[in-house]
């Protein structure tokens, strides 16, 4: 058997173990279909969809490829018990959700029960030992390198770390683009790698050209940076006029933005003031202060604004620092059998080890 024919193929049924992720307003429909008729496996973005936008958009896929694909949502949003039930119900070809801070062990028996896998991202350890505990059967792990809400533990330390703590498949996440990172998370013991910044610079993006330039024109990782100016919780993105707005203006001056994000929001989803306030408290229960837990729609918001708009300076740009290393569009197809064939020819080259690896690391200490 293949080395990159792993735990993560068998369970989700691709061909290859690469993963795309759930990027707001970008993993739609048609990334989705073209990233499954590649080989990999596709996550929905239902996080920011209406139930009707779902039905829609799960019926495309259904047409577009009959390969099994995921989606990824969220317990916040006013519509995920028709998310949940709309999942199950397609639950024929829906193969996996994912999540971040996600439903509880009730919600995700439910999921089992209909043969769906569980399937959350995770930027710490005691988040992997949690999600596991609840009933997670894939583990992504993001490590700091990752675009959009991140950790600050780099992969290479946080890969590990959960791959020892935990009994399930575990998928790298986080600076991922080549086939030697393929290689390299397989070599670490992943089952796979997930990939969004690749994804989201492919043909098949549904990002405006003038938002993809500003990913293409982005050369120093460190130009990509983490900050809380958005909503309160570390989002790495790249650098423009109306992150350094955010970061400069004062509480009030976020409180603001805050509040027209909220409203915007509330009209796009149907959202009630009832369920607004609901979240509010709940959000509150789990930790979050009250300003951070304010500012949660302007993530949405504002993104939407470059993502969909076309607006890059209007917006915000959520990212990987693998952008810097991109200067290209290809397709999903073309991407995806480049990395395959590079991670088989890295993995060939490998020397074959002759010695257990215990008996190595002893002689090492």
């Amino acid at each position: 058997m293949s080395r990159l024919q792993t735990a993560l193929t068998a369970q989700l049924g691709c061909r290859h173990p690469i993963v795309q992720t759930a990027m707001g307003w970008v993993a739609d429909a048609k990334l989705v279909s073209a990233t499954s008729n590649a080989g990999g496996f596709g996550f929905l973005a239902a996080a920011v969809m209406s139930t009707a936008t779902l039905e829609a958009e799960i019926g495309k896929i259904r047409a577009s490829t009959d390969t099994p694909f995921g989606v990824n949502f969220h317990m916040f949003q006013p519509n995920a018990a028709e998310v949940i039930d709309c999942v199950i119900a397609h639950r024929d070809r829906i193969r996996a959700v994912s999540y971040g801070r996600g439903p509880d062990a009730k919600t995700i028996r439910r999921f089992k029960d209909a043969g769906v896998l569980c399937m959350p991202t995770v930027g710490a350890l005691k988040h992997a030992r949690k999600a596991v505990e609840l009933g997670a059967d894939i583990i992504t792990v993001q490590g700091a390198e990752g675009g959009g809400h991140t950790g600050s533990v780099p992969t290479t330390l946080l890969l590990p770390q959960v791959l020892d703590a935990v009994k399930v498949p575990v998928v790298a996440a986080g600076g991922f683009h080549s086939g030697r990172g393929l290689a390299a998370a397989l070599a670490f013991g992943a089952a796979g790698i997930a990939m969004g910044t690749r994804f989201l610079m492919t043909a098949e993006s549904p990002v405006p050209r003038a938002t993809l330039q500003r990913y293409l024109d982005v050369k120093e990782p460190a130009s990509i940076r983490a900050s809380t100016a958005l909503d309160g919780l570390p989002q790495r993105m790249i650098d423009n006029a109306f992150l350094l707005k955010l970061e400069r203006g004062g509480l009030l001056s976020r409180l603001q933005v805050a509040l027209h994000s909220a409203w915007l929001w509330r009209r796009q989803t149907g959202m009630s003031i009832g369920h607004m306030a609901q979240t509010f408290f709940s959000a509150l229960r789990q930790g979050d202060s009250a300003i951070q837990t304010m500012m949660a729609a302007n993530a949405p918001v504002i993104i939407q604004r470059a993502m969909v708009d076309g607006l890059p300076d209007e917006g915000v740009l959520p990212s990987g620092q693998v952008a810097a290393l991109l200067d290209s569009l290809p397709s999903v197809a073309e991407l995806i059998a480049a990395i395959i064939a590079e991670a088989e020819m890295c993995l060939l080259q490998l020397p074959s080890m002759t010695i257990a690896p215990s008996k190595l690391f002893s002689k090492i200490a």
